[in-house]
């Protein structure tokens, strides 16, 4: 399963090496809603999160289907600016549509949610099947959602009032520490590329991340299969300290394609028993169950959510869940009328680091 990006006949200085200032805050917001996903930095998030303002912790929970299980597309900039403030001034040039779409993708949970087809601001179908998808994510997704259909103006400017008052709280001071290693990391790219061609450059950024023989396509190995163009746009290469492991790329037709790359080396895993492993890859010796398991490590799913997303069947979904709930690496909760799912990450972690970042990236 790969990602792949077609850039045959691109020229070479579209393929561009650039630190973003959003991005990387985008993977600080992530880090402070996920944190299990990123142990690291688990000390910082919770200085951070008792550093923070009751209003502003609000605002962050409020908002956080942008960038919690996955980030909304305009949060990763194409064309990435030296400041956040200019970032922020090119997500206001987005037209209403475009925004609501990308952050209705995140806030419902899945890329293969049809939203894009209809606008949900004009059409009453797809505006009744996007609430329906944020009302089986949880209420908090269900009222963003409902605020953003409503006023999509309001929710636009609370966004980026928020995201403006995280930089003053905590991301300004996070930033000057992190740009140094930015650049340091950047400059080593452009060298590889001057010396040994884009294909050393890329396997610099990650091992998940290749050319192929002919040059023509970009390969991402995540598990997932999909495919973009990038003939007409280019591709923007970031670098993030705070995004390890994840590898986050951003796909959607229509969107210049964006890959964001962990600067950060990964940890090592602990050992566990030979009857753990055995049992646990046993459960993982399915290509619909890592599908599964990609989809839960974004956050918790209802077995229609997965069934809607793999273009499965429930009954075929609640199979798979069963094993995999039987190897001790899925919880089930009722949450009113709905049983989400959610993955358990420490003892997948347990797996090994090469497995825990094939799921996560």
């Amino acid at each position: 399963m790969t990602l792949r990006i077609d850039i045959s006949g691109l020229p070479s200085e579209r393929l561009r090496f650039a630190a973003s200032p959003l991005a990387e805050l985008t993977a600080m917001l992530h880090v402070l809603a996920e944190p299990g996903h990123h142990p690291q930095y688990a000390g910082w998030a919770g200085e951070v999160w008792a550093g923070l303002r009751p209003e502003l912790a609000e605002r962050l929970r409020e908002a956080e289907f942008l960038w919690r299980s996955s980030q909304a597309d305009f949060l990763l900039p194409a064309r990435p600016r030296s400041t956040l403030a200019e970032e922020l001034d090119e997500v206001d040039r987005i037209d209403d549509d475009t925004y609501v779409t990308a952050a209705l993708v995140t806030t419902c949970g899945g890329h293969r949610v049809p939203l894009a087809v209809r606008s949900p601001l004009t059409d009453a179908a797809a505006r009744g099947r996007a609430l329906d998808l944020a009302q089986a994510r949880g209420p908090r997704q269900e009222a963003f959602a409902e605020r953003l259909l409503a006023d999509p103006a309001a929710v636009r400017a609370r966004v980026r009032h928020t995201l403006e008052q995280c930089a003053e709280a905590f991301f300004d001071t996070a930033w000057a520490d992190v740009a140094v290693r930015l650049a340091t990391d950047l400059r080593l790219k452009n060298d590889l590329r001057e010396r040994q061609g884009i294909a050393a450059a890329l396997a610099s950024a990650s091992g998940a991340v290749t050319l192929t023989p002919d040059g023509d396509c970009i390969v991402v190995d995540k598990l997932q299969d999909k495919a973009t163009t990038a003939r007409d746009t280019g591709v923007t290469f970031i670098p993030s300290v705070f995004g390890h492991p994840h590898l986050v790329v951003v796909h959607t037709p229509g969107w210049q394609p964006v890959v964001q790359y962990p600067v950060a080396e990964a940890s090592p895993a602990e050992p566990v028993s030979l009857e753990t492993v055995t049992l646990r890859l046993e459960a993982l010796a399915h290509p619909v169950r890592l599908r599964l398991l990609r989809t839960l490590a974004r956050g918790p799913h209802t077995t229609g959510e997965l069934a809607h997303v793999w273009e499965l069947t429930p009954p075929e979904v609640s199979r798979h869940l069963a094993v995999l709930r039987h190897a001790g690496l899925l919880t089930a909760r009722r949450h009113g009328r709905y049983v989400r799912h959610t993955l358990n990450l420490p003892d997948l972690t347990a797996l090994g680091a090469d497995l825990l970042a094939a799921v996560l990236r």
